[in-house]
């Protein structure tokens, strides 16, 4: 078998290189060239040039073969030219994402096989494992043998996110060799073999772009334009129809009546320095083994991870929407009969599955696109300053919410709770004084209980929900975040504080044609909510959510609200057996 390795000068795909080499495979590499321009690019990080230099110096160390690819093209035209359509439409993408389905594993894939690769490898942190039957046996669903994609060992370090809009046919082309094993480790192994990127630092920012100042980025087909900051006090939200709306269905899906949680609080796990999320899952087999290293294969061992728990809800939401079913909808998965709770740890970082109740465990079954290298330049997807989390933060409550209660829910309250506040109703209208010893007549804003404007920016298309760096405001004891951004009326609302009101959601909405499933035979159908857990962000902890599946598309209902989400990024969701099983973008 002949594979190609992505190698992009950094450390995670030389070693991938070296184990697949060591393994006996015919193994040669490309370098891609994505992007040649260096406009606002932040002086001192790695140009393409240097990447390319190492990435040469590493593959004749290995002794394999290199080339080199220019991709630049399809780069611009698949990935950078969306980036600029979502921002200047006051969205925020994900464009790591977007290169992985769009480059790496399509057009980069399709040079590979020119050159008479099989398979290509690239150094990310996941794991790729068949899909196997009762008779152990893999699925093949419309000719294609299927795959899952688990996160990776390393739970500072997974990357299963940015794979999240893969399909089975890209899976079943790609490799993952160092998904089994830490950061120390691929860095220890590197330093053993004395490979030229055994401490090259990880790459940051857009990728294949590198870290840049991105409004200057932007700023190549993005016209700046002044407009107003504006400061939302809390008082707003005790007049705000959307936020007593959201507040009032929350309370009313607890199970035990009480006080709503409405935002987002974190808090620092006291664990004894172990990360959240800290696992170290077992390998499964595959046509080709994805690697450890010799000293590490005698831990990893094959195993069968269950499929995920489906959850029932005894009738249909909203019977009046029942008779709608698309023509697109996917087939309808199978129930799986679950007798016990499955028992998970905590320190796991997965989901104690038992919390939620007998009822809960057998509850029924019922876009889009960075820069990086070819070959994973370690991205860290948050190319935007926002209120993101951390893996060693964990949020500290939760809504205990009942199933039967969220499934009487119509598609109409489901579309509402899943709209972020609007504050175009806060208005400044203008007065006229007299100052000064001439009594100089001027004009300033009335003084409004709801806000108050702060400042001044260059364009409200430059800005994401959650942004904190960039703002130049001061005055205030606690940060300032962006809660809400109005490109048309250019217009960005900022909140104090990391509990503001108004940087907190509890539910999205993916429509129809964005929703992705990765397992297929798992789609859901019109009717059904199901227990899964969710990222919306790289590097953020799974949290618990609710997924309701209805003609309106997937209404993601999570159990604590969630900081700073931006519309126009990936959430991807998981099994409690840490496969993703599909995302979309919301």
């Amino acid at each position: 078998m002949k594979i190609c390795v992505g190698l992009s000068g950094g450390v995670d795909s030389s070693v991938a290189a070296l184990l697949l080499k060591r393994q006996g495979y015919d193994v040669f590499a490309m370098f891609m060239q994505n992007w040649h321009d260096a406009d606002a690019t932040l002086h001192g990080d790695c140009e393409w040039e240097e990447d390319r230099f190492v990435a040469e110096l590493v593959a004749r160390k290995i002794g394999i073969p290199f080339y080199f690819v220019d991709l630049s093209k399809e780069y611009r035209q698949r990935v950078v030219d969306y980036m600029f359509y979502e921002y200047s439409a006051g969205r925020t993408p994900n464009p790591d994402v977007l290169c992985n389905r769009e480059i790496k594993f399509d057009a980069f894939l399709k040079a590979a096989h020119k050159l008479g690769a099989d398979m290509v490898a690239t150094g990310h942190y996941c794991r790729r494992a068949p899909l196997m039957d009762a008779e152990g046996k893999q699925v093949v669903i419309d000719g294609l043998p299927q795959w899952r994609i688990l996160e990776g060992v390393d739970p500072n370090k997974d990357q299963s996110y940015f794979l999240c809009q893969l399909t089975q046919e890209q899976l079943g082309k790609a490799l993952f060799p160092i998904g089994n094993l830490t950061k120390p480790e691929v860095r220890e192994i590197a330093r053993e073999a004395d490979l030229p990127s055994a401490d090259k630092k990880d790459s940051q920012g857009i990728c294949f772009v590198g870290k840049v100042d991105l409004p200057t980025f932007l700023q190549q087909k993005l016209k700046p334009a002044e407009g107003n900051v504006v400061e939302v006090y809390d008082a707003y939200y005790a007049q705000s129809e959307q936020y007593r709306f959201v507040h009032d269905t929350l309370a009313s899906l607890l199970e035990t009546p009480g006080e709503p949680m409405m935002i987002t609080e974190y808090t620092s796990e006291d664990s004894g320095g172990k990360p959240f999320n800290n696992r170290r899952v077992t390998d499964n087999n595959s046509p080709v083994t994805e690697p450890a290293t010799p000293r590490h294969s005698d831990k990893l061992s094959a195993t069968k991870v269950q499929q995920p728990q489906s959850l029932s809800v005894t009738e249909p939401a909203t019977p009046r929407h029942s008779d709608k079913l698309s023509a697109t909808q996917v087939q309808q998965p199978q129930s799986l009969s679950v007798s016990e709770p499955v028992e998970v740890t905590k320190s796991t970082g997965k989901t104690d599955w038992s919390e939620y109740g007998s009822e809960a465990s057998a509850l029924p079954s019922q876009s889009r696109l960075a820069c990086g290298d070819p070959h994973v330049h370690e991205a860290t997807g948050g190319h935007r300053s926002g209120a993101t989390s951390t893996p060693t933060e964990r949020l500290s409550h939760r809504n205990e919410f009942d199933v039967n209660k969220i499934a009487e829910l119509s598609d109409e309250d489901l579309m509402r709770l899943s709209e972020p506040i609007w504050y175009d109703d806060i208005k400044f209208e203008t007065e006229t004084y007299r100052a000064g010893k001439k009594h100089i007549k001027k004009t300033r804003y009335k003084e409004n209980p709801f806000g108050k404007i702060v400042g001044r920016h260059d364009g409200a298309q430059f800005y994401t929900i959650g942004q904190r760096k960039g703002l130049n405001i001061g005055g205030h004891k606690d940060s300032i975040f962006v809660i809400a951004t109005d490109v048309p009326r250019n217009i960005i609302y900022v909140g104090e504080g990391h509990t503001h009101k108004g940087l907190s959601r509890c539910c999205l909405r993916i429509a129809p044609q964005d929703i992705h499933w990765i397992r297929t035979d798992l789609a859901m159908a019109d009717g059904e909510i199901r227990r899964y857990r969710v990222r919306i962000r790289y590097r953020q902890p799974l949290q618990d959510a609710f997924l309701i599946k209805r003609p309106a598309g997937i209404f993601i209902l999570f159990d604590t609200p969630q900081r700073g989400i931006s519309d126009g990024q990936f959430a991807a969701w998981y099994s409690s057996d840490d496969e993703m099983l599909g995302s979309g973008v919301y």
